[in-house]
């Protein structure tokens, strides 16, 4: 999954591909690369990002959209945690909607509930505004599955598919370095919840605070930790640097089916 935003503000390239034109060459960039999946957003979710308005990010998501479902064959996600953006998205052919807030916003669940798409559940300690002041856990991996668990059980009941739904963790949403660390060693228990699981680690701060680099110095650090995060159980990966990662899971494909004897 290539990571489009289109915001000027996001933590990583804010402000970069907020132009149509240059929004849709980035996307083929990526495709280009390897990337099955293009995840477009309009929000900023970084640490202390401030909100927008249905109206702003309506403004922002939509013609990108347009624009990629039109002229690329890729299969679109859209960041919203808005009812009001994933109806607009999907009417506009999109196959995923990936909702930082897991579908808890008043009507994110009926605007995806009689619609063939995708939903992503991901679990976040706090808001975007907050969630880094000081996040705390008793068992950062138990408490993750255990709200997953929760979410997928609620979209079940509503009336989405279960085959419909996957999950993310959170990376960098409410977790300090260790909480990040302890959920990548211990991903693999999250395969309990039989669900597709999705990481984004992609130039994250937990690298800044690993490794001390700066966001344009994370590729490596991004980079093994999607290789363990597959290792792992993780089913897509969502990243910044498409070519770069898709190279190190051939890697690791590679080597799995050598130990499975194929």
């Amino acid at each position: 999954m290539g990571v489009l935003n289109v915001t000027p503000d996001s933590f990583s390239d804010g402000g970069r591909f907020t132009q149509g034109d240059v929004a849709l060459k980035q996307a083929e960039r990526m495709v280009s690369e390897g990337a099955s999946i293009i995840d477009i957003g309009g929000e900023s979710t970084r640490p202390g990002a401030k909100p927008v308005s249905v109206q702003e990010e309506v403004d922002r998501v939509m013609p990108i959209v347009e624009r990629v479902n039109g002229e690329l064959d890729v299969a679109i996600s859209v960041d919203t945690s808005s009812p009001e953006l994933m109806a607009l998205a999907i009417s506009a052919g999109v196959d995923l909607i990936n909702d930082v807030r897991a579908l808890t916003s008043s009507g994110a669940i009926e605007s995806v509930l009689s619609a063939d798409v995708s939903v992503c559940l991901m679990h976040m300690q706090g808001t975007p505004g907050t969630m880094q002041s000081n996040p705390d856990y008793d068992s950062v991996t138990g408490e993750v599955f255990r709200f997953l668990e929760a979410r997928t059980q609620a979209c079940i009941e509503a009336g989405i598919e279960r085959a419909r739904i996957i999950l993310d963790p959170g990376f960098g949403f409410g977790k300090k370095l260790e909480h990040n660390l302890s959920l990548l060693a211990n991903l693999g228990d999250l395969s309990a919840l039989n669900q597709p699981i999705l990481i984004g680690v992609s130039r994250k701060s937990m690298f800044g605070d690993l490794l001390g680099r700066p966001v344009d110095e994370r590729l490596i650090g991004s980079v093994v930790a999607a290789a363990l995060a597959v290792e792992r159980g993780a089913s897509i990966i969502r990243v910044h640097d498409v070519g770069e990662t898709l190279d190190a899971l051939k890697v690791v494909t590679a080597v799995r089916n050598v130990g499975n004897g194929k």
